[in-house]
């Protein structure tokens, strides 16, 4: 209609009345409704979600409009759940709503970007040789030349370039380095796959093809909890998220859950309305605290403490007082508590605690010819000593008797917990106390560093005539816990309110928290297990797992749900979330990101012992193992630094290296051919003469460090990055703000494994590559910054622990600008590799060391004493004293065409995962069908994976999770050791086959599978530990059992064989620094914790402009009123935190929630955002690890030892941080370091 007539203003609009007048109705133009109509229209609408490390896995709806994502909101289509469950639905958080703006905003990486100092090298070079590799050998062959760009690393200017260009530059590197000094040189970082795992895939594809090292994530990240191998022999297992509302009590301890599991939260919320009781546990205010129906409040750093004293509570009342028949049966059926452990008496009387007894031990090995060193003894309750089925000597080399069935040499058997009733003598045993520990800014008890208890014990006759007392786990754990049991035991507590080690009031003593809280929490918490056999539960995380002796804090809770029969059981058990740890098609997974399919095994290296070597960390070392040692151990045989433990246990095979040897493991079998031996005998002899040597024991002769460094999916200096500093001077070469002074100028403990260099070498990186959405912090200290799609434009999958379904991310939008998806980048690479290659690498022959891998034979290595071959107590054995070493065959020219179709091993070998395989032939024959095969060339007929969907289709074809067939065979493979038929937990998903369009759909639901511990089913949501329980499977522990007892030589020598409180570390950075000059304002030493952040996930987020307008638009650090008051700091000052570490600047949030004494920096908040300079260090302010640093410990370090073996991501050193203390103040000076004038000087209040 015409509304010509409505631009003339003398013409009036007749208006309708109606009701009576009362109404009217305008004829006037609504044009202007329009606009509103047309923000809101849409072509279409794609499935995807963001790839994040958040745990969400949420599934949402993009908007598309003229080619370009408008906005995003939740999908609402998750499959439903039973009747008696909230649905899933809706899931999402405002980080991930505010997502969009990314994809167009100024901070998006558009053109492949370049160093300007290294292209004009690389462009001079390429003029003078033809050959790219000879150009890459002409600037690194120039000290000059190779100094002059790392210098520049982190100073801006960078270039806008081209793929051509730079695939040339970073294939020429990668051959460089692989020809002069061996592909474990080059190395990758990228993390938490589960988030999207073909993007993971294609670098590690990419990697492992070349022989390259991947390094690990989840220990780096400190998301690793190490109580779970140890207790478990599984990396995490957790209940999703739905099963919070099936249980009766919640503890929500160090987890902040409406914060930072925001879509799950409602779980937590809805089961309130049930009569579920919650209670929050942290040392802040926090959001879950106002959530939750009781807050209690500990010392930070103080939870073993208090989860030990609530253990004393637990243990008291319903195991001793008023015994729990549920209880008290589930402890004797999956537990190691009935297994029998050794007495050992100490050269000065003492008696200890040793190792547990072993069938080996007893005349005729009981019956037991297959591993008897590996099965564990209890008695029955007639008294007999039996071998019970289950321990990890049950699994390998025979099949049948892997169960937890009560059965022992194929008769019904039911053991016994105690010895109290049985006992022949009482035995004085010595326990090692650490809560006496004096820490200026933490409580201690003082209290004799060895307790004495009395533990009832019969006395053995052994194999070879000896005689030796024997106790059992459970009256070993009833004594370490202080508890009289009758036995004229003056140490035990025969009262709560005795100030005794473990004690309500010993725990009000060192926590804080009320004795009578703590009497009735743990009251409360195992009575409702007693009444629902064990629904109680514990919701944990980060702000209980980051500190150094995480394990303790851990195992303090872990054991209060053991107690109570929560494991296993709908609605109780732990529920550890930090990281989206659960890639739950992992085994379908495995092949395509590690190239199975072609070569095994890959080069796999844990990241925290990897950047604690060459980032030099290490050099700065003050704690020493002499003072973690327990009380009770010989000294004397735990001499040397940190880094030393670090070094044994490489070369023993516990834990893996990189670079692995001191020489190109190319050139291996050259010298093995040369003196006529294979290369696996030429190793091990070199090895022995010291003709090789490992890697690790030189870090600093030039030839033992990474070269190229890739980094894609993660924000490794902006981030995780603990010891930033360290890093920019070591192994980026550029300038740091590090405070402290190295080994060599002080007259700490140096190395008797390492060889010391006084000139520690900077800039180890000859190349560092960044793969990016967004211009983050690795970024700018990058060489080369290649774009990558945003998570709306590629086609990849997700999963999570929080939920049991698989979804998209989906291709809403072609990449923008000239941005590429991880797959194409790292496909192009790969082409161009293999043209650069040609004539500098052929097929070569590459050895690589395997350290001794859980889930396989190699771990039972020494199943009593350590021995090391190098100090000559024993051999050189490989895969049992030493590394495994393998032969690997490397194509370089085919690497292209490898990367782009699956290999020949998948028919050959088959697949398989957590020490279970099966045939895989019908799975590759169907992919050859639905992604088409090569035609022609070195992979002709191979099924063919050129895109990120073909990849997709790979994972879901192989994976028992996806493919019901699979999950039948695997199944079926796992019952073939137990002896028991699992099949009927997948047969009714046999015909479900799910496809990468089926997800894009609609989520699905995984389907069950052997290598997860709960089950996807319709009748119980899932929950970790649900099919040991119920299905009589074993945990991958030495006795089979839920491991209460660590009975590894290492773990007895640092008092950690039982649970004990470990107040925290003293790292000696605030009292072992240079002399900073005083600004004028007071300073005070504050305890720096790192929790995660509302307005970002990690880093992601963290400069949107959305959560900017939302947050305070900048770093910030939370510190408590008094200490404010203290230092004269007011909300919104400028601050500046430093330590030896570093230093960084921030403004601070002054709030009452936080208690004195500690400070806290959500974590990953980037610096590239409105930081000013440092007045400690002159430069730009850091981020939060800029005042952190590496520190190992050394049980983490242990390996080749049933559950306590390594495994990628598995268990190794852990990235904590939490120990970590700054000196604070307030800035005098905020100087932006911009030349603009908006400099400006902090007054004193007034």
């Amino acid at each position: 209609m015409s509304k010509l007539l409505d631009r003339f203003r003398y013409f009036k609009t007749k208006g309708d009345s109606f009701a009576d007048g009362h109404g009217q109705v305008y004829h006037t133009n609504r044009d202007w409704e329009d606009s509103y109509r047309q923000r809101w229209q849409f072509d279409k609408i794609v499935r995807s979600t963001h790839g994040v490390n958040c745990t969400g896995s949420c599934s949402w709806k993009i908007y598309v409009k003229n080619g370009l994502v408008t906005w995003e909101t939740q999908q609402t289509d998750y499959p439903r759940t039973r009747p008696d469950l909230p649905n899933h639905e809706p899931r999402g958080c405002p980080r991930g709503a505010s997502y969009s703006w990314y994809l167009y905003s100024a901070n998006r990486l558009k053109y492949p970007l370049v160093r300007r100092r290294l292209i004009e090298l690389w462009r001079e070079a390429l003029a003078q040789h033809t050959d790219p590799v000879l150009a890459w050998d002409a600037i690194q062959n120039d000290p000059q030349k190779a100094q002059s760009y790392r210098k520049a690393r982190g100073k801006g200017g960078f270039i806008r370039s081209n793929w051509k260009e730079l695939n040339q530059l970073i294939a020429a590197a990668n051959v460089w380095t692989i020809k002069n000094y061996g592909p474990d040189r080059v190395a990758g970082f990228s993390p938490i796959p589960a988030m999207s795992m073909v993007s993971y895939a294609a670098g590690t594809r990419y990697l492992s093809l070349l022989g390259g090292t991947c390094l690990s994530f989840y220990d780096w990240y400190c998301d690793l909890p190490p109580a779970s191998p140890m207790t478990w022999g599984e990396q995490t297992d957790v209940p999703e998220s739905a099963d919070w509302y099936n249980s009766s009590y919640i503890i929500a301890w160090g987890s902040n859950v409406p914060q930072t599991r925001t879509p799950d939260a409602h779980f937590f919320t809805e089961v309130r309305y049930k009569g579920t009781k919650t209670v929050a546990i942290t040392p802040d205010f926090s959001e879950v605290a106002k959530l939750s129906d009781q807050w209690l409040a500990p010392k930070q750093g103080t939870d073993s403490a208090l989860a030990m004293a609530m253990g004393h509570v637990i243990l008291k009342e319903f195991h001793l007082d008023n015994p729990s028949d549920y209880f008290l049966n589930y402890c004797r059926r999956y537990t190691d508590m009935p297994m029998l452990v050794l007495l050992d008496e100490q050269a000065d009387g003492r008696v200890v605690p040793g190792r547990m007894l072993r069938a080996s031990d007893l005349v005729d090995g009981l019956g037991e010819a297959n591993n008897p060193e590996w099965k564990t003894v209890a008695f029955d309750i007639a008294g007999n000593l039996v071998v019970p089925n289950g321990s990890i000597g049950f699994r390998w080399g025979e099949k049948g008797k892997w169960n937890l069935e009560p059965q022992a040499a194929g008769h019904e058997t039911e053991l016994t917990l105690s010895l109290l009733i049985t006992h022949d003598s009482v035995a004085d045993v010595a326990f090692p106390y650490f809560g006496g520990n004096e820490n200026p800014h933490f409580r201690s008890v003082k209290q004799e560093p060895v307790l004495t208890r009395r533990v009832p014990s019969k006395t053995l006759t052994l194999a070879d005539g000896s005689q030796k007392r024997v106790v059992s786990v459970y009256d070993l754990v009833l004594a370490n816990y202080g508890l009289d049991r009758g036995l004229e035991d003056s140490n035990a507590a025969d009262s709560y309110d005795q100030i005794k080690a473990y004690t309500p009031a010993w725990g009000e003593q060192i926590t804080g928290v009320p004795a009578y809280l703590i009497e009735k929490i743990a009251r409360e918490f195992a009575d409702t297990a007693h009444k629902t056999h064990g629904r109680s539960m514990i919701i944990l995380g980060a702000g209980v797992n980051h500190w150094y002796h995480m394990d303790m804090n851990y195992r303090g809770m872990i054991n209060m749900l053991v107690f109570c029969g929560c494991v296993g059981q709908s609605g109780g058990g732990w529920s550890h979330y930090v990281g989206q740890e659960k890639l739950r098609p992992q085994t379908g997974w495995l092949p395509l990101a590690f190239v199975l399919d072609w070569n095994r095994p890959p080069r796999q290296m844990n990241s925290t012992s990897f950047f604690y070597n060459h980032a030099s960390q290490w050099r700065y070392e003050k704690l020493t193992a002499q003072e973690l040692l327990s009380p009770l151990a010989d000294a004397s045989k735990f001499t040397g630094h940190l880094i030393d433990f670090n070094v044994r246990a490489e070369r023993m095979g516990w834990l893996p290296s990189a670079p692995q040897l001191n020489l190109n493991p190319l050139h291996v079998k050259a010298r093995a051919d040369a003196a006529g031996m294979t290369p696996q005998e030429y190793t091990v002899q070199a090895l022995k003469s010291g003709d090789i040597r490992f890697a690790c024991e030189q870090p600093d002769n030039g030839k033992n460090h990474p070269r190229n460094l890739f980094v894609w999916r993660s924000n490794l200096l902006g981030s995780s990055g603990k010891g930033h500093e360290y890093m920019l001077k070591y192994l980026l070469g550029t300038e740091s703000g590090i405070q402290g002074e190295d080994l060599g100028s002080t007259d700490d403990v140096k190395p008797e494994e390492v060889e010391w260099q006084t000139a520690a070498i900077e800039g180890k990186l000859d190349l560092l590559v960044t793969l990016d959405f967004r211009m983050s912090s690795t970024c700018l200290f990058s060489d080369i910054v290649l774009p990558t799609a945003t998570w709306y434009e590629k086609d990849d999958m997700n999963t999570s622990d929080m939920h049991p379904f698989i979804h998209p991310l989906s291709a809403a939008v072609d990449p923008a600008w000239e941005s590429r998806s991880d797959w194409e980048i790292y496909k192009g690479i790969a082409k161009v590799f293999s043209e650069v290659c040609v004539g500098h690498l052929g097929t070569e022959t590459d050895v690589v060391l395997q350290p001794l891998q859980h889930d396989s034979p190699a771990e039972l290595s020494q199943p009593f004493d350590i021995q090391d071959w190098r100090k000559g107590e024993c051999d050189l054995i490989p895969g049992k004293t030493a590394p495994n070493i393998a032969v690997v065959e490397r194509n370089y020219p085919e690497t292209y065409e490898r990367f782009t179709a699956l290999g020949p091993l998948m028919d050959k070998l088959g697949n398989g995962g957590k020490g279970i395989s099966w045939n895989t032939q019908n799975e590759v024959d169907f992919l050859g069908k639905l992604n088409y095969v090569k035609l022609d060339g070195p992979a002709k007929g191979r099924p063919r994976i050129e895109t990120a969907i073909d990849a997709s289709e790979v994972i879901l074809a192989l994976a028992p999770e996806t493919n019901g067939q699979v999950a039948v065979k695997a199944w079926e493979a796992l019952g073939e050791l137990t002896g028991r038929d699992h099949t009927h937990l997948a047969l009714n998903k046999e015909d479900e086959k799910i496809r990468f369009r089926d997800i894009q759909a609609q989520p699905r639901k995984i389907i069950s599978s052997p290598t997860w511990s709960g089950l996807e089913s319709e009748h119980v949501s899932y929950n970790a530990g649900y099919t040991n329980v119920h299905e009589l499977i074993p945990w991958r522990t030495l006795s089979g059992r839920q491991q209460l007892y660590q009975d590894h030589p290492w773990m007895r020598a640092f008092g950690e064989s039982l649970v004990a409180y470990r107040p925290p570390i003293d790292t000696r950075s605030v009292t072992h620094m240079r002399e900073i000059p005083p600004n004028g304002f007071p300073e005070k030493a504050l305890n720096f914790l790192t929790p995660h952040q509302k307005w970002g996930i990690h880093s992601t987020y963290s400069e949107n402009l959305l959560m900017q307008t939302l947050s305070r638009g900048g770093p910030i650090v939370w510190i408590s009123e008094t200490d404010a008051r203290e230092l004269g700091i007011e909300d919104n000052d400028w601050i500046e935190a430093f330590n030896a570490n570093g230093a960084l600047t921030a403004r601070a949030v002054v709030s009452q929630r936080v208690p004195p004494g500690m400070t806290m920096m959500y974590h990953a908040q980037e610096r590239i955002l409105n930081i000013p300079g440092s007045e400690v260090t002159g430069r730009r302010g850091g981020i939060h690890n800029s005042v952190t640093r590496v520190c190992p410990k050394p049980t983490h370090m242990i390996g080749g030892y049933a559950q306590l073996s390594y495994s990628f991501n598995y268990y190794g050193t852990v990235g904590s941080n939490r120990d970590e203390f700054i000196m604070i103040r307030k800035m005098k000076n905020i100087n932006w370091l911009d030349g603009e004038g908006r400099d400006q000087v902090q007054e004193a209040k007034k």
